[in-house]
């Protein structure tokens, strides 16, 4: 069973700096819900590991979360793939939780429901936090250059650090494909 980790803001759907709050408010980026087809139908078990702050911030609730996130597998299932799991973590950057990215929590709760070790594990994201997060538990880190990505991957290379980059989670998982496939 080959396992892919998603973030969700900014690699499946457009970010907004004033958070997506609303299922209106959650567009898919082009090429992503064809991306994540592509490796569902390919036998991947694709997951999402998502920060989602706002619920803490009291700018949307849990409902309304589990609405807009509902919409995103809609989405995904008019495209013709699947996800097998939705994972967040709905606290704030000074809650002190173990599930916030950077922290491995998200990723260790993905690892012990599909019984799956982390190493090596692609971990698709636009920020620094969903890399180091993959660092940190032996994943496989990839940039992609939507949402936060030319800013995370200016900052990584100006700390020197090498970076696996795709434009795009389409691009990302015809490159996971092929790799799988030769």
């Amino acid at each position: 069973m080959a396992l892919v980790v998603l973030d969700r803001d900014g690699v499946i759907n457009a970010d907004s700096k004033d958070y997506i709050k609303s299922p209106d408010e959650w567009r898919p980026l082009p090429g992503s819900l064809e991306g994540i087809a592509a490796l569902s139908n390919a036998g991947w078990t694709v997951t999402v590991a998502s920060n989602q702050s706002g619920v803490a911030r009291g700018l949307f609730d849990a409902e309304t979360l589990a609405r807009i996130n509902a919409r995103m597998e809609s989405a995904v299932s008019a495209a013709g793939g699947r996800l097998d799991g939705v994972f967040f973590c709905p606290h704030g950057p000074d809650d002190g939780c173990d599930c916030r990215k950077p922290r491995p929590g998200l990723l260790w709760q993905i690892a012990g429901a599909f019984s799956s070790d982390l190493g090596a594990v692609p971990v698709i994201g636009d920020s620094e936090r969903d890399l180091e997060a993959a660092e940190s538990v032996g994943a496989r880190p990839i940039l992609v250059l939507t949402g936060n990505g030319p800013k995370t991957l200016e900052l990584r290379q100006a700390a020197g650090k090498q970076t696996e980059v795709y434009a795009d989670l389409g691009a990302a998982a015809r490159a996971l494909l092929d790799e799988s496939s030769a």
